[in-house]
């Protein structure tokens, strides 16, 4: 299975990248981690009259602002909607006008999955547990394909993205803050806090996401991130926009 990085800023768009968006192509389907504005190259899969999943991690502007841009796509199967308790009154506000058009006037069925702190076993086993943020936002772990594919995304450090990324085959958490950055009071993580949650976890892989816009402004300051730590965490990636990850 592949994991493509669709867009990798958090915040907002710069010419380094779009807000974040990462889709899992498996043979076992289509899931789509948040809409930031990275889910415009979604037309770039043929998903055929397989589902969609998108799973919304929570409803910060710079994860649900791609949502405006549903009516580019055809998904053939229809579009499946996960996210954390308030969705269903989320997306019956966002996802109607006059923000953009009606889930319901979309080219393509749209259902919506309220989701709780606990494991499912459809469309594929996955579990969710809530991060350490500003509001409620959920951290997932999926099994696709004989993978582990864990997704922690706006969070400071926290036991539940320890558990969530256990074992990972391919751990993806944000990294927002520089280097030695902190703020108890907006909870993000630094380059060196997501290798600890990656090494307490016993994750193989980690793909730094969500890059604060405005404190890394180019490709360059992301990559100083891997001169800095590869040789901490060997198994260390640095998301970019367009960036296909084999799992």
């Amino acid at each position: 299975m592949n994991c493509h990085f669709l867009g990798t800023n958090g915040w907002y768009d710069t010419p380094a990248g779009n807000t974040t968006s990462i889709l899992l192509e498996s043979d076992e389907g289509f899931f789509i981690l948040d809409a930031g504005n990275g889910i415009q190259r979604m037309d770039q899969f043929d998903t055929g009259d397989m589902p969609v999943h998108l799973f919304l991690s929570h409803f910060h502007l710079d994860h649900i602002i791609g949502l405006h841009i549903l009516n580019k796509f055809c998904f053939g199967g229809g579009l499946v909607i996960h996210g954390p308790p308030g969705l269903k009154a989320a997306m019956s506000f966002f996802l109607n006008p006059p923000f953009t058009i009606s889930h319901r006037d979309l080219p393509f069925p749209v259902t919506f999955h309220e989701l709780g702190e606990k494991s499912y076993k459809k469309p594929v086993p996955f579990e969710c547990l809530e991060l350490l943020h500003s509001v409620t936002c959920f951290g997932y772990r999926f099994s696709l394909e004989g993978r582990t594919i864990a997704y922690c995304p706006d969070t400071g450090y926290c036991r539940n993205a320890v558990i969530l990324g256990e074992g990972a085959d391919l751990l993806i958490t944000e990294c927002a803050f520089l280097q030695g950055m902190e703020n108890p009071e907006w909870p993000h993580l630094n380059p060196e806090t997501a290798i600890r949650i990656a090494k307490e976890a016993g994750a193989r892989q980690l793909a730094l996401v969500h890059f604060d816009a405005h404190l890394y402004r180019t490709i360059k300051d992301r990559y100083a991130i891997i001169d800095e730590f590869s040789h901490d965490f060997p198994g260390l990636h640095v998301a970019t926009d367009g960036l296909r990850l084999p799992v």
